[in-house]
């Protein structure tokens, strides 16, 4: 990433600008705007999306798990947890915890058949400690409303 990746992202604060605008701003030419975007979208630098503050969401509420695992294999062990229903975020962490676990719950969907019908999928997992979030300041999730 250089300067010109940097202000284009600080202009798409804003995901609805068009690249014209962006390129108008930042006196670029609209094609160097879009292909940029195109290449840090595909490297996963990127995302552009609708995020939600989830105090909003009616029957809906995040809660942070820490986890510590038995083995040291942590980047394979967030990778299992970011595939799970309901996960919207894994961190490999330092401190007393391995990995911190964000975790959107719903009506159907509560902590209980999180930990019994996802997490359980994960092997080697030494603790967990759930830290349910009562207030959040500008905490922002993708909506993820799942059906069964």
């Amino acid at each position: 990433m250089d300067a010109t990746d940097i202000a284009i992202i600080q202009e798409l604060k804003d995901g609805r600008l068009s690249f014209k605008t962006v390129a108008e701003r930042l006196n670029l030419a609209e094609g160097t705007v879009r292909n940029r975007v195109r290449k840090l979208k595909d490297e996963k630098i990127l995302d552009i999306a609708g995020l939600v503050d989830p105090e909003a969401l009616p029957d809906h509420s995040v809660v942070m798990i820490g986890v510590q695992v038995q083995d040291m294999d942590l980047v394979k062990k967030a990778e299992e947890f970011s595939k799970l229903r309901g996960v919207i975020s894994v961190c490999v962490v330092t401190g007393r915890f391995d990995l911190i676990v964000t975790v959107m719950l719903e009506k159907d969907f509560g902590i209980l058949k999180f930990y019994t019908e996802e997490a359980v999928k994960v092997s080697n997992i030494r603790s967990v400690e759930t830290f349910v979030i009562y207030k959040s300041f500008n905490l922002k999730v993708p909506l993820q409303i799942h059906h069964e």
